[in-house]
């Protein structure tokens, strides 16, 4: 039985225990650490569209951000290395927003309530909506934590990042699709 079939049976006998789910986003997380950074499955096609309400009750529009360099972050408010992200893609929303970067992150919490505590603790700079099983699905499937997914200013999927990843990485391959 292949690791993914095997996640997604925990996570729905799982799904409402805090500590399980961080020791399983911490073995996907790991595992997924081993394997290559980057997936084929969405690589150079048009980011799938997508329409939420964010946790500010403002809407957040995918096409909306065209034109700008997006790093599409799916995160849980129990993934450990969420968490160590969130604050540098706040910075890096400060320092490279004037220059067409902007961050979305997408809470795969199953309650909004932990997303939304979060949100105000870590006092981000950028929108945050709700996602769910269908847009993991549009997404290839949100089977381990965090998933981050670069996308050009013409809407396409340059980079993904399963798993923690080394956040240079991550600059190195967005700060060239940036305006001077």
């Amino acid at each position: 039985m292949a690791i993914s079939s095997i996640v997604q049976i925990v996570l729905r006998t799982l799904r409402r225990s805090s500590t399980l789910k961080l020791l399983l986003c911490l073995f996907v997380g790991a595992s997924a650490a081993q394997t290559p950074r980057a997936s084929t499955s969405l690589l150079h096609k048009e980011a799938p569209e997508f329409a939420r309400i964010d946790l500010e009750n403002k809407k957040l529009d995918l096409s909306d951000y065209r034109g700008k360099v997006v790093l599409l972050d799916f995160w849980a408010s129990w993934c450990a290395s969420c968490l160590l992200e969130m604050p540098r893609f706040a910075a890096w929303q400060t320092q490279y927003g004037a220059r067409g970067l902007q961050i979305i992150g997408i809470s795969m919490d199953d309650d909004p309530a932990p997303a939304r505590k979060l949100y105000k603790k870590m006092k981000l700079n950028y929108p945050v909506a709700m996602g769910d099983e269908k847009l993991g699905r549009l997404y290839g499937g949100v089977l381990g934590l965090p998933l981050t997914f670069l996308i050009d200013d013409q809407g396409k999927v340059q980079a993904q990042f399963r798993g923690e990843t080394d956040l240079n990485l991550i600059e190195e391959q967005f700060k060239p699709l940036l305006r001077p």
